[in-house]
């Protein structure tokens, strides 16, 4: 799994790089994030360890997955994770709202 999380984070989409931007190097309130990274079976997009935060950014074949997607976030919330999922068009498009909704919440968890 770590092969393949190493391959997706070389070929991260687009929205997945703007996030990346903004998340990296504590850049979002101080937080460490980390990014395509295996956590009970699964490689989520980004996550703060130390939170027990973790950060989706899906794109539109999410939409036609959502049984898939609620069976993923019910096993990361059973490991103890919180998952927030934000649309690759909100990313894009609304980058400043999308990070304020993160950080609100990031502060529920402190």
């Amino acid at each position: 799994m770590n092969k393949q999380a190493r391959a997706l984070r070389r070929q991260m989409t687009e929205a997945e790089k703007v996030m990346w931007n903004k998340l990296r190097d504590r850049r979002l309130d101080g937080v460490k994030f980390k990014r395509q990274r295996p956590i009970a079976g699964y490689i989520v997009d980004f996550v703060a360890l130390d939170l027990k935060r973790v950060v989706e950014i899906d794109g539109g074949q999410h939409a036609e997955r959502a049984v898939q997607d609620a069976a993923r976030t019910k096993v990361l919330e059973e490991s103890g994770y919180h998952v927030v999922r934000f649309w690759n068009h909100d990313v894009l498009g609304n980058i400043e709202g999308v990070l304020e909704a993160l950080i609100q919440e990031l502060n529920i968890s402190r």
